[in-house]
């Protein structure tokens, strides 16, 4: 399997105390776009991987992978990269959200479709058939969304619990498949 190196989206606006997922698509602004792009633009330099980047198809990830195609790089949108589904949570403040919801979720971590949208067993299906298409390239390079990132991460435990879960990558950050080895990262300051 190809190496991953996978960047959160950059901080989008108006997502502060709210759950954000796949049906909210949420804009980013276009200098953090771009100066994450940078980063990523200087990491793949460094290290040699390839000028191909794939988002999902929500502007927080999709806008960085423009500012890339337009430096000539090749820029895929794929929809099993998007973020969990969080039906009707989506959009919606975590304080109005009821307990007794979010209770029942956790009592099913990986089972549960959170507000009626997907789960998190259904985030994994389709994030392993995308990982099995690797092709011919010796490394991929996303940028990608916290749950989604935390979905990769949490991949080798079958019984994923609540308690399991990591915190998420800061905004702009890099995480990369363990295992292959590659030059180390260079610390980057973290996106205000």
């Amino acid at each position: 399997m190809a190496e991953l190196w996978i960047w959160r989206h950059p901080r989008p606006d108006g997502a502060a105390g709210r759950c954000i997922g796949a049906g909210s698509d949420l804009p980013v602004d276009p200098r953090r776009a771009k100066r994450l792009a940078h980063r990523i633009r200087r990491q793949a330099r460094r290290a040699g991987l390839p000028r191909v980047v794939a988002t999902s198809r929500l502007r927080r990830c999709a806008d960085v992978g423009r500012w890339l195609r337009r430096w000539g790089w090749r820029h895929h949108i794929d929809d099993r990269l998007a973020e969990l589904h969080f039906g009707n949570w989506d959009g919606r403040r975590w304080t109005e959200i009821a307990f007794a919801e979010v209770a029942a979720w956790e009592a099913d971590f990986l089972g549960h479709a959170p507000g009626g949208g997907e789960s998190l067993a259904a985030l994994r299906r389709r994030q392993a058939e995308w990982l099995d298409e690797s092709g011919d390239l010796r490394a991929r390079l996303v940028v990608g969304h916290a749950g989604w990132i935390n979905a990769l991460r949490t991949r080798h435990l079958p019984q994923l619990s609540a308690a399991d879960w990591p915190r998420p990558l800061r905004y702009g950050r890099c995480w990369r498949e363990p295992g292959a080895p590659h030059p180390p990262l260079q610390a980057e300051p973290d996106e205000p």
